[in-house]
């Protein structure tokens, strides 16, 4: 199998264009006055959400491998006059029912988190999410299955909580990647999960248009790792053994490395 370049290692000229626009706002001095939320400050801090991809499953390293942990290094290369700040709060076999703030499982440390970063750190805030891997799953992970209808209202209470409590801050969507269909370990996946996973789909775009009253804060983040791992399986995704044999859902080192690329393009338009 002929092995893509991993996203970040080259910039076509669009996304080079993009880097200067960027690089630009950033630079500037003039505007509205300062605030948290104001890219001016040229400092950022990334909250990741997310589960054990986020996390680093299965990684040598998940403190310096994991995929939050590259693409905060990749953003700080590319723009080099900005400080990164962030913090990986991906959860192995969590979903967006952990993650719902009338839970209190997870939202309470994603906050905690939040805060601890904009104390040390005050600057532009942004919450990187990506959910839906263990939503589709037909058993195991808490809530799970969830529905396409249910997974879009976790989504939206999720992230008008954040709106709420950190005004200034933007949330940027990812889809959630591709696993093989056999896939089947603590809890069940396979193919109906992949399937349910793909429903989600549209309706992160859904969700994403509900925000439009609120211009320039929630982003649709990245929609290219699920194929380039659909395709790239048996070099990216780590191979592991399962109740119905060999199967494929987590980034190798390699495979990290490539959707950190792919997170750190959608986050880059967003700012």
């Amino acid at each position: 199998m002929l092995l893509q370049q991993p996203p970040f290692r080259q910039l076509s000229l669009a996304g080079a264009m993009l880097l200067l626009s960027v690089s630009a706002v950033f630079g500037q001095g003039a505007g509205s006055p300062s605030t948290a939320g104001d890219a001016e400050s040229k400092t950022v801090d990334i909250v990741y959400i997310g589960d054990s991809i986020s996390h680093g499953a299965n990684l040598p390293s998940p403190d310096t491998q994991a995929p939050p942990v590259i693409c905060t290094s990749l953003l700080r290369e590319r723009l080099t006059g900005t400080s990164f700040f962030m913090s990986n709060q991906g959860r192995s076999g969590h979903t967006t029912v952990d993650v719902l703030p009338s839970s209190k499982l997870d939202f309470p440390a994603i906050e905690e988190a939040a805060n601890h970063l904009q104390t040390e750190h005050p600057g532009l805030l942004i919450f990187s999410i990506m959910l839906g891997g263990n939503d589709s799953a037909q058993s195991g992970p808490n809530g799970s299955p969830v529905p396409a209808i249910n997974y879009g209202v976790n989504l939206r209470a999720i992230i008008s909580q954040l709106l709420l409590d950190y005004p200034g801050s933007k949330i940027v969507l990812h889809r959630p990647t591709w696993y093989s269909p056999n896939t089947h370990n603590a809890a069940v996946y396979d193919a109906p999960g992949l399937a349910r996973l793909q429903t989600y789909f549209r309706v992160i775009k859904s969700v994403v248009h509900s925000f439009s009253n609120t211009p320039g804060r929630v982003f649709e983040g990245d929609t290219a790792a699920f194929t380039f791992f659909k395709t790239h399986y048996q070099t990216d995704l780590t191979p592991e053994q399962g109740k119905e044999g060999t199967f494929y859902l987590h980034p190798n080192i390699q495979g990290a490395q490539a959707l950190a690329g792919f997170w750190s393009k959608a986050i880059l338009r967003a700012l």
